[in-house]
């Protein structure tokens, strides 16, 4: 028995119609993400970031090609998407008590002469003085922030079950913040990320400016330690 398409041909002429203007609306969409985006990376100013901060998770994947075929690189990419982020996330994080804050840091901000050990908590920094993350240590500490040095994402989501912090900042290199910022988000949590200003496996630097900056974020001013205004500047 023949079967005949030519009920259906009218529908599907309509669905393919449909289909071919849904791509083509998501081809501009894009590409009009991608314009505000450059736009802003070049004004070094970020323009209707919810709008973009909406679009880019919807159509992610579309947008980093488009910015790949304008010659944009990963870097530049990453660095828009976490300042973004940083710009859409800080009233939460303002919003939530220091005691229920962390910091994350890298170790590879250490000395290559670090004698901390590694614990099941990350590296316990000795204060040896041999690098700028024994002072700051401390003085987040005193401002209430629980402060964690990790080899890596393993150990970050191990002290966040363990202790469930709700909001963090993560500090490292573009491609560790931003597998840190995704993660945090799939579990709900508020994440601030600072990228270092060198990268590298040892001895690395990162502007504790930027840090002391988002982790005094909602924070009342009688609670800064004054050795930490002073090491922000």
């Amino acid at each position: 028995m023949d079967f005949s398409l030519g009920p259906y041909q009218g529908l599907m002429a309509i669905i393919g119609t449909i289909t071919v203007i849904v791509i083509l609306g998501m081809l501009l969409f894009a590409f009009v993400l991608v314009a505000i985006s450059l736009y802003s990376i070049k004004k070094g100013r970020l323009y209707f970031p919810a709008f973009l901060r909406a679009g880019l998770v919807f159509v992610e994947g579309l947008a980093k090609a488009i910015f790949r075929l304008l010659g944009l690189e990963d870097r530049e990419m990453l660095a828009f998407f976490i300042k973004l982020h940083n710009t859409m996330s800080t009233k939460a994080f303002e919003r939530v008590p220091i005691t229920e804050r962390a910091i994350f840091l890298p170790q590879c901000l250490r000395s290559a002469r670090c004698p901390a050990h590694l614990t099941p908590e990350g590296l316990k920094c000795r204060g040896c003085g041999q690098c700028s993350i024994g002072q700051t240590h401390l003085l987040f500490e005193q401002m209430g922030y629980r402060i964690f040095v990790v080899p890596g994402s393993s150990f970050i989501k191990r002290m966040v079950k363990k202790y469930r912090p709700k909001a963090i900042i993560g500090v490292g290199c573009l491609a560790e913040v931003k597998e840190g910022i995704d993660m945090a988000d799939k579990i709900g949590i508020v994440s601030m990320g600072v990228v270092t200003a060198k990268e590298g496996c040892v001895e690395t630097l990162v502007n504790w400016a930027d840090v002391y900056e988002i982790a005094t974020l909602g924070v009342d001013p009688s609670l800064i330690p004054e050795d930490l205004h002073a090491l922000a500047n």
